[in-house]
């Protein structure tokens, strides 16, 4: 019996206080110019933002770690589906397109386009319809470039890679004008970077449109978790505090 004992003192430990499964690691897609949404932070080289934090702290209660991958917006919805990685958390809208390809979580944050013009120009621009005739710019992939287009109202709809690389050409006088993310937009222009453009307040947004995360389609039970976390952290006010973190305005939800 005397050397039954340990044997079954360490069954009973695996039983009852084995340790723990280690949590998995999740690759996440991000873009690296998403003021302040995601964005590449110089100092440590690492992808920052409000989704970076967002998807960490859904991460935590949902029981997996994130490694974030920088990736160029236009990728990132092909890089989920082809299993290069395992979430999205960007700055991208939850749209009736997007949505037949990937998954969505529950809205993280509601929001429309901005617009910038050089600085010169002091125009109180309200709509599409007042730039008629001119050559503006829009991000690829963004929910924006098509009513652009479709509104057949533009010389030109040029399209861009990324957002800093519209405000250059509108600081330059390349461009008459630049749509993209309102508040990257703005982030943007409040950093002083680009001291020839400037936002325009009285533009009335015709996409308006929430962010969410987002999974493959087969990752239900992923998506699951990741909407029970999101409750959860609305509830004990971590997402607010996230946002307010990164000096966002308040939602421009539609209800």
């Amino acid at each position: 019996m005397r050397n039954l004992f340990p044997g079954l003192c360490a069954v009973l430990a695996l039983l009852l206080g084995g340790p723990a499964r280690a949590e998995p690691t999740l690759r996440v897609g991000a873009t690296a110019t998403g003021l302040p949404f995601t964005f590449l932070d110089t100092k440590t080289n690492t992808i920052q933002g409000v989704m970076v934090d967002l998807v960490t702290e859904v991460g935590r209660q949902a029981g997996f770690s994130v490694a974030v991958e920088p990736l160029q917006f236009s990728t990132l919805i092909p890089a989920l589906t082809a299993s290069k990685i395992d979430i999205i958390s960007a700055a991208m809208f939850i749209t009736a397109p997007r949505k037949e390809i990937v998954a969505f979580s529950e809205p993280v944050y509601s929001y429309g386009e901005g617009l910038i013009v050089p600085k010169a120009d002091a125009r109180d621009y309200a709509s599409f319809a007042d730039l008629k005739g001119e050559t503006v710019g829009a991000q690829v992939g963004t929910a924006f470039v098509e009513p652009l287009k479709k509104s057949g109202l533009f010389a030109e709809v040029k399209i861009y890679d990324t957002i800093p690389d519209i405000i250059r050409d509108v600081n330059a006088g390349r461009l008459k004008a630049g749509f993209a993310d309102a508040p990257i937009l703005a982030y943007y222009v409040k950093q002083g970077l680009f001291p020839g453009v400037r936002i325009v307040e009285t533009l009335k947004p015709a996409v308006v449109a929430s962010v969410g995360i987002s999974v493959r389609k087969a990752d239900a039970d992923l998506l699951g978790r990741i909407d029970a976390a999101l409750a959860k952290l609305k509830a004990d006010g971590t997402v607010q505090k996230i946002l307010t973190k990164w000096g966002l305005p308040p939602s421009a939800d539609r209800s």
